[in-house]
């Protein structure tokens, strides 16, 4: 099969996958009414990346909403709609004195990087809020071994003795976020939980550069490394998809466990590459490079926005959603991220330095992509 067969199946490939999510994204939308009863939410963080699309949402269907924080991030995304939302502030660590005394149906715990911080809001709340929130990841289930991967699989408690040091921040992450779950629970019970752990978050607002670098990436075009194996699969979340559906859990009392993961359908590294593409206009040569060791010894793995299938890793992109799926989750298509995602890169929302720098600095991937292009083909030419 030639090279131009070989692109027109791949892209039609995307293109239905696409479509696949197009209409499951509308049909859904269609069914989501307003609520009937208008709820009064506490938002613990709610000024940066999830938060902002969360209280828009929230808003617009008729909510009240209170947002705590340390009142040091001033919003960037969705900043018309604060001035219609109570801000106090304190700090999780100290000083929660803005919080006692007041009462709210429910609230969603997006800022619980400490399990102290997770139980301290919890114990204080439990009397006087009906449902806790917590927004947890899938970093639960690390080390991502083994076939199962839905909400009943074991969770890591602990930082096991032996390992390297490079795996313990790894540990560490999983191992707070699983003891801040059960910190929920042993406050609120599992009749007034309700934990979400999603995948890779991507979207307009997006605090890290993964997504918006490949973005950029791809908009200049030339010759782009494809880190990792064609067929592996590739699961991510669109900010707006896991903030709106959270809101959705809130409003239906949904307690439970969810895996917060997308797309509808198994979608591979190359499809999600494609799919990007596809919303530009860029000449780009793609080139596949799926030994690990290579990719490893230069660098490579953690630059793109999807989990290269390392051993640890091998079922971090496996996750099961059809709970949360069952339980009103949608999808958006690839492009719709894409197409936002971009609109707000170029937006004042964004500093000309981080989108200057994003290629262009010293710590770019791009300053090296080249040369690890180069040893590549010249790797493979004597083998």
């Amino acid at each position: 099969m030639d090279k131009s067969r070989r692109t027109f199946i791949r892209n039609s490939m995307v293109l239905s996958a696409s479509a696949l999510l197009t209409s499951q994204a509308l049909g859904s939308k269609r069914s989501q009414k307003l609520p009937d009863k208008k709820l009064n939410i506490l938002i613990l963080g709610g000024t940066s990346f999830l938060g902002p699309h969360q209280i828009a949402y929230a808003l617009g269907r008729g909510h009240s909403i209170t947002t705590f924080t340390r009142g040091k991030t001033k919003p960037k995304i969705h900043p018309e709609v604060f001035s219609r939302v109570e801000s106090l502030v304190g700090d999780r660590e100290n000083n929660l004195e803005a919080l006692k005394n007041r009462k709210w149906d429910i609230v969603i715990d997006n800022s619980g990087r400490r399990t102290k911080w997770t139980q301290d809001t919890a114990d204080l709340l439990v009397n006087n809020v009906e449902y806790y929130l917590y927004t947890s990841s899938l970093s639960v289930y690390y080390p991502f071994t083994g076939d199962n991967f839905t909400e009943t699989r074991p969770l890591i408690t602990e930082i096991p003795p032996d390992i390297s040091e490079g795996e313990k921040q790894t540990y560490a992450f999983g191992v707070m976020k699983a003891t801040s779950e059960l910190a929920t629970l042993n406050a609120f019970g599992k009749e007034r939980s309700i934990i979400v752990r999603p995948a890779l978050i991507v979207g307009p607002g997006d605090s890290t550069d993964r997504f918006p670098y490949w973005l950029a990436r791809i908009e200049k075009g030339g010759d782009i490394i494809i880190p990792g194996g064609p067929d592996e699969v590739v699961q991510y979340i669109d900010v707006r998809d896991l903030a709106e559906w959270m809101i959705r859990l809130c409003e239906n009392s949904a307690a439970g466990t969810y895996n917060g993961a997308g797309p509808g359908f198994e979608m591979t590294t190359n499809a999600f590459v494609y799919g990007i593409h596809a919303s530009y206009n860029s000449p780009v040569n793609f080139i596949q490079i799926d030994d690990m060791q290579f990719l490893q010894d230069n660098g490579v793995i953690g630059i793109q926005p999807w989990v290269i299938q390392l051993p640890q890793y091998a079922g971090m992109s496996k996750s099961d959603n059809s709970k949360a799926i069952a339980s009103g989750l949608t999808f958006r298509p690839l492009s719709n991220t894409v197409d936002a995602t971009r609109t707000w890169w170029y937006s004042d929302a964004v500093s000309q330095e981080r989108r200057d720098g994003i290629l262009t600095s010293e710590s770019s991937f791009m300053t090296r992509e080249k040369a690890i292009i180069q040893k590549w083909l010249a790797r493979n030419k004597t083998t």
